[in-house]
C-alpha cells in the first residue's frame, strides 16, 4: 500500500471521512458488547507514540485503542529519547520508522511532523501541533453525528448543513474545524477577541464561504448546532495566560449563548476544561454537554484511523 500519512484534516477526502466514521461505529459497537476485534494481533503491530507535549486523553486513547486492536505500543519522550538531544529530525523518523508500524507524533510546530513523515517508511499521525489538531476534530464529528444522525444514515448527510459555533482563540482546534466545514460541508461561525482571530490562510482554507466571524460570541452562537470552545492560553503559550484571561473575558461559553444556539444544541470542548474561565460549569456540566463521550470518542476514531492507514478499508 501507499504510505498515507494524517497531519491534517484535508489530508483525507470527504468519501474516506464517511468510511471512517461508519467503522468508527462499528468498532465501538465491538468495545460496548465486549467482543474482540484485533486486526492488529497477527502479524503484532507496533504504534511508537512520541510526546513534545505531554497529555492525558491522547496519550490514553491512542494507547488503549493500539491494545484494543491488538497491538503494542512504544511510549517516547524528549526527555527519554534522542529527539531531546539534539539528533535531526530526519534521522529519527528514519531509525523509528524501520521497527515499528506507526508513530503518533504529538509536538509543537506543524513543519516537525511534516519533517518527520517525509522521512517516515510508516504512517504518521497527527496527535497535536501548534497549528492543527485533526484527530480532535474527527472524534467531535462523530459524535455530532451520534447524537444527531441523519434520517438515512450516512454520517456525511448528518454533518452537510450545519452551523458550528466555535467561541475563543483561534488556535489549533478553530484552523481544524474550519478544514472539516470545507470539506465536509458545514459552517463555522467564529468569534475570538481582537488579536487571537484565526488565520484562514494558515489553515488552508481557499474558501470564504464555509466560515463567519463575528465579534460578539453570542451572535456566532445564534442558530447553532454545535457550541464549542478550548482553554484560553493553549499548552506553550502559558507566559500569555493573564494577558489572555483579561482579553477573553466575553468569550465563556454561558447559559445565554447556548439558548441563543438551537434547542437541541450540543455543547463540546475538547479538554482539559477550566470551569468559569472558557466555559461555565452550569454548561459543560448541563445536560447538552456531551464531552465525556466525545472524549471517549478519541478513541474509537483513532483507532477506525489506525486500522484504515495500516490495512485500508476492511
Amino acid at each position: 500500500m501507499t504510505i498515507r500519512h494524517y497531519l491534517q484534516f484535508k489530508d483525507l477526502s470527504a468519501d474516506e471521512y464517511a468510511y471512517l466514521l461508519r467503522r468508527a461505529a462499528f468498532i465501538k459497537g465491538k468495545f460496548k458488547a465486549f467482543e474482540k476485534h484485533h486486526p492488529f494481533a497477527d502479524p503484532d503491530r507496533t504504534l511508537a507514540m512520541i510526546f513534545e507535549k505531554a497529555s492525558t486523553r491522547t496519550r490514553v486513547s491512542f494507547e488503549a485503542g493500539m491494545y484494543q486492536l491488538g497491538g503494542s505500543v512504544v511510549h517516547l519522550t524528549t526527555g527519554d529519547s534522542q529527539l531531546g538531544r539534539a539528533e535531526p529530525i530526519e534521522d529519527s523518523a528514519k531509525v523509528i520508522s524501520r521497527m515499528v508500524d506507526l508513530v503518533m507524533i504529538r509536538t509543537f510546530e506543524q513543519t516537525k511532523i511534516e519533517r518527520f513523515a517525509a522521512h517516515s517508511r510508516v504512517p504518521v499521525i497527527n496527535g497535536l501541533t501548534n497549528e492543527f489538531h485533526p484527530c480532535q476534530i474527527l472524534a467531535d464529528l462523530f459524535t455530532l453525528v451520534e447524537y444527531r444522525p441523519a434520517p438515512g444514515g450516512d454520517p456525511l448527510d448528518a454533518i452537510r448543513g450545519k452551523v458550528v459555533a466555535w467561541v475563543g482563540d483561534g488556535n489549533n482546534m478553530a484552523n481544524t474545524w474550519l478544514q472539516a466545514a470545507e470539506l465536509l460541508g458545514f459552517t463555522v461561525h467564529v468569534s475570538t477577541p481582537s488579536g487571537y482571530e484565526v488565520d484562514p490562510a494558515l489553515a488552508g482554507i481557499t474558501r470564504s464561504d464555509c466560515f463567519k466571524t463575528f465579534k460578539d460570541p453570542r451572535e456566532a452562537c445564534a442558530g447553532a448546532d454545535l457550541v464549542t470552545t478550548d482553554v484560553w492560553t493553549s499548552m506553550g503559550f502559558e507566559a500569555e495566560n493573564e494577558v489572555r484571561r483579561a482579553a477573553f473575558a466575553q468569550w465563556c461559553v454561558d447559559e445565554d449563548m447556548m439558548r441563543r444556539a438551537k434547542p437541541d444544541a450540543l455543547f463540546m470542548h475538547c479538554l482539559p476544561a477550566h470551569r468559569g474561565e472558557e466555559v461555565t460549569a452550569d454548561v459543560i456540566d448541563g445536560p447538552q454537554s456531551v464531552v465525556w463521550d466525545e472524549a471517549e470518542n478519541r478513541m474509537h476514531v483513532q483507532k477506525a484511523l489506525m486500522e484504515c492507514l495500516l490495512l485500508g478499508r476492511l
